[in-house]
């Protein structure tokens, strides 16, 4: 199974190890005959604040409580994934059942699935941290990655990262 080319644009800038196992999800889901698309990997911190000022400061709907830094979209430790319809559109009720088992196989891999966040539900969000707390990464994270570079810190998360099915 291969991703379309924007997909594959948006994991092309995140940890790899994050990459191989969404390539994994799409590739198991495939065979059930769900194909997802990565609508978001990696994000700069400006872009993270222009999401948290959405229902805030600027029209829209609140959909992060995560200001830049606060996000591991921010780290390239997180994409946001969504099955697609048959017409090649996104199908964005998380409630059908495709959406789910994309959770469920996620999981199962070793990602952590925003749809099981209590505080503001993020169905599309799956994400890896290693021994790195799950909630918005800490200031040793981020100083980590902004000081030592990206490498060094998907190194330091792939080195905490236990082995999953």
């Amino acid at each position: 199974m291969n991703f379309d080319p924007a997909s594959e644009a948006r994991l092309q800038n995140v940890m790899p190890t994050l990459a191989a196992k969404i390539r994994t999800l799409g590739e198991m889901l495939s065979q059930e005959g769900i194909t997802i698309r990565i609508v978001q990997g990696l994000r700069t911190w400006a872009e993270q604040d222009a999401l948290y000022a959405q229902g805030r400061t600027v029209p829209g709907k609140i959909v992060t409580n995560a200001k830049g830094g606060e996000s591991w979209h921010c780290l390239g430790c997180a994409v946001d994934c969504a099955p697609m319809n048959l017409d090649g559109t996104v199908d964005w009720n998380a409630g059908h059942q495709q959406w789910k088992r994309m959770e469920e196989v996620g999981v199962s891999l070793g990602l952590v699935s925003g749809a099981n966040w209590v505080r503001l539900v993020d169905a599309p969000h799956f994400q890896l941290t290693g021994a790195f707390p799950m909630g918005a990464p800490s200031e040793e994270a981020q100083q980590i990655y902004q000081n030592e570079g990206a490498e060094a810190f998907w190194q330091q998360v792939d080195n905490d990262t236990p082995t999953a099915a």
